[in-house]
């Protein structure tokens, strides 16, 4: 019982070191950037509060499990906004080999379990993990919009770029996040550029 133990706070230790992760999104309030512990908190709160949107055939207690666990892999391979310029398949290998390791802190069991449902979440293909992935493109949007357009002015997105780069994974899981999203940013891009 004692090893597991080590073991477990070793990793709670280890998964501590999120916090220093730095994110292109600002705050809200646009006061500084947000840092990948706050961004996994703070969508597992989406995910509590915005249940309704969900398809009934989600664990809501999955989604927020995969929120929690999801961006753990930063802390070895570093966050890269989705509006950056950096290449998709060298950061996924990144993001592999972080899983291995951070995971691999734990008891077998239970790494084997947290990494399922981390890889659940990567591959995008449950409905569960369709509605996750949206929330995790739905609330850095809402925060630029708080922020009068946080990073979208830094990468000097276009409204065509936002569509392309997060509308079907937001639309694909929450059609209805999707339709609120789309107007708001339309509304702001038609002010704003």
């Amino acid at each position: 019982m004692t090893q597991r133990l080590e073991q477990q706070i070793a990793f709670l230790n280890e998964a501590d070191k999120l916090k220093s992760v730095n994110r292109g999104t600002l705050l809200c309030d646009a006061s500084r950037a947000e840092n990948s512990a706050e961004h996994s908190w703070h969508l597992t709160l989406y995910a509590l509060v915005l249940a309704d949107q969900a398809g009934s055939d989600v664990d809501l207690t999955r989604v927020i499990k995969m929120l929690i666990l999801h961006d753990l892999v930063e802390i070895d391979a570093g966050d890269n906004p989705i509006f950056g310029d950096f290449d998709q398949i060298a950061m996924e290998a990144q993001e592999q080999i972080a899983a291995d390791r951070i995971f691999g802190i734990l008891p077998n069991d239970l790494g084997d379990d947290l990494r399922a449902t981390w890889e659940e979440f990567e591959a995008n293909t449950t409905a569960t993990a369709r509605f996750a992935k949206s929330l995790d493109r739905f609330q850095p949007p809402m925060q630029n919009l708080a922020a009068g357009g946080g990073s979208w002015v830094e990468y000097n997105v276009t409204e065509e770029t936002f569509v392309e780069k997060v509308g079907s994974k937001i639309a694909t899981g929450a059609p209805g996040l999707w339709h609120f999203a789309q107007s708001k940013v339309s509304a702001w891009f038609a002010e704003h550029r």
